[in-house]
C-alpha cells in the first residue's frame, strides 16, 4: 500500500499536478518549506512555490491529502529585519498622546487619536 501512495504522489516533471510533486519523505534536499527557510534565516524572495509535497492525512474521517509548498533554497534571500530606530520611533509616536503629551503605555486608538483619559475628559 505504501508504494502505491508513493507512486501516486511522485511527479517530479509536474505533468500530473501542474507543479513538481513529491511524497513528503522523498523531497530533494534543495527544496524547503517556509518554516525550514525561516529556521535558516531565509525567506523565499521573488520566487513562487517551486514544488509541492503531498501526503495522506491521518485524521479520522474521509481520507484527505495534505500539501505543503516547497521553495528552492538556492534562490532564497536573507530575512529582512526592521531597523531598531524606525521601530522605536513609530512605537513612541503611537503611544504618546498629542493632548497631554504623556507616554500612556499602550498604542493609542486610531479612531480617537488621543489617550483614553483625554477622551473621557472631552466627553464629560
Amino acid at each position: 500500500m505504501a508504494s502505491r501512495i508513493l507512486t501516486r504522489f511522485w511527479d517530479p516533471s509536474g505533468a500530473r499536478y501542474g507543479i513538481p510533486t513529491y511524497p513528503r519523505h522523498l523531497v530533494p534536499a534543495h527544496l524547503l518549506t517556509l518554516h525550514q527557510l525561516a529556521a535558516r534565516g531565509l525567506r523565499p524572495g521573488p520566487q513562487g512555490a517551486q514544488a509541492q509535497a503531498l501526503w495522506r492525512g491521518r485524521r479520522p474521517g474521509p481520507p484527505r491529502v495534505r500539501a505543503v509548498s516547497l521553495y528552492d533554497v538556492r534562490f532564497a534571500l536573507p530575512k529582512r529585519t526592521p531597523s531598531p530606530r524606525r521601530r522605536t520611533d513609530i512605537f513612541k509616536i503611537s503611544r504618546t498622546c498629542p493632548e497631554c503629551l504623556i507616554d500612556v503605555g499602550y498604542v493609542l486608538p486610531r479612531h480617537l487619536g488621543v489617550c483614553l483619559d483625554c477622551t473621557e475628559e472631552v466627553a464629560a
